[in-house]
């Protein structure tokens, strides 16, 4: 049994620290960053495939149709992971970006 917990109403800091202590408990903090990044490309296949055959996309017929929303969260699961990595707190870093991109003229 874990005794991982996420509030209700979680903050993204709130997902990142959840992430932190899951791969600490899981066993996942060794994890290089090439490592890292292997696996995100590879849940984001994953969720262009769920996403293809949910638009009907040409996929194999006798392929599953996966959880698009579980590839979602796998991606999401693995970007905070990177971000821990890297000690990037991803809501200044959206924050900060997003600023520069509204300085920006959107054609």
């Amino acid at each position: 049994m874990s005794n991982l917990f996420l509030k209700n109403n979680p903050t993204l800091k709130d997902f990142q620290e959840y992430i932190k202590e899951m791969v600490k408990k899981r066993g996942f903090d060794k994890e290089s960053a090439p490592e890292l990044f292997m696996m995100l490309s590879e849940e984001i296949g994953e969720m262009a495939k769920a996403a293809r055959k949910y638009t009907n996309i040409k996929t194999d017929d006798n392929s599953r149709k996966p959880a698009l929303e579980q590839e979602m969260a796998d991606v999401f699961i693995y970007l905070l992971d990177i971000c821990n990595y890297f000690d990037v707190d991803l809501e200044k870093a959206f924050r900060d970006k997003e600023e520069i991109n509204k300085k920006r003229t959107w054609q």
